[in-house]
């Protein structure tokens, strides 16, 4: 049995020892948990589900001349490309801002994207 002195040095000396990055992860991965969200790691295509995270990058890709607004939104497990066709932009759809999305998953160029969610905005993590 683990003396509880000896797990909390062990988890004190990960948090050292990780990178930004790994603990950014770590903290969405426990936010979408909480949340009550699938995260991105564990999503089926075709199936109808919530996702939470930040988004990575927001890009304007025209789909055969029609505007497609795609963001790309990361959970500390993956990426999932978020597509709302017929958009340029959506006011507070902006890189570094935290999310909820409903909908369908697809497979699209070989990687998982919903079109068209449903979204929330949330709070911006105080820094």
């Amino acid at each position: 049995m683990m003396d509880t002195g000896t797990g909390r040095l062990r988890r004190v000396l990960s948090r050292l020892t990780s990178t930004t990055g790994e603990l950014e992860a770590a903290e969405l991965r426990e936010q979408t948990v909480g949340r009550g969200c699938t995260a991105v790691a564990d999503l089926v295509p075709r199936a109808r589900c919530t996702v939470s995270g930040t988004l990575r990058s927001v890009t304007l890709r025209p789909r055969a001349g029609v505007p497609a607004l795609v963001a790309d939104l990361y959970d500390g497990t993956g990426t999932l490309a978020l597509v709302w066709l017929g958009r340029r932009r959506i006011p507070g759809i902006t890189p570094g801002r935290t999310m909820l999305a409903t909908g369908r998953v697809t497979v699209e160029d070989g990687g998982l994207a919903m079109f068209n969610p449903r979204y929330e905005l949330l709070p911006s993590r105080p820094e």
